[in-house]
């Protein structure tokens, strides 16, 4: 792959995953999410910060954590 890349983490549905961003302000885990949506084959996808405490996604924040490459 040319491209570095995220190790993550799913539950069996494969519907959310889970990695940690490492840059610049540390480690910060991260959410993907996929929802079917109520027209049959649209999904909608949700990214952003998980939230320790309700573990869902915090789509409104920008944590800006840049990237550290490792090749």
């Amino acid at each position: 792959m040319k491209y570095p890349r995220y190790e993550y983490s799913t539950e069996a549905e494969l519907n959310i995953f889970e990695f940690e961003s490492i840059g610049i302000k540390g480690k910060i885990v991260k959410l993907v999410q996929y929802t079917e949506m109520n027209i049959k084959g649209y999904y909608n996808l949700a990214f952003g910060d998980l939230d320790i405490i309700t573990r869902e996604i915090n789509d409104g924040v920008i944590t800006n954590n840049g990237m550290l490459l490792k090749f």
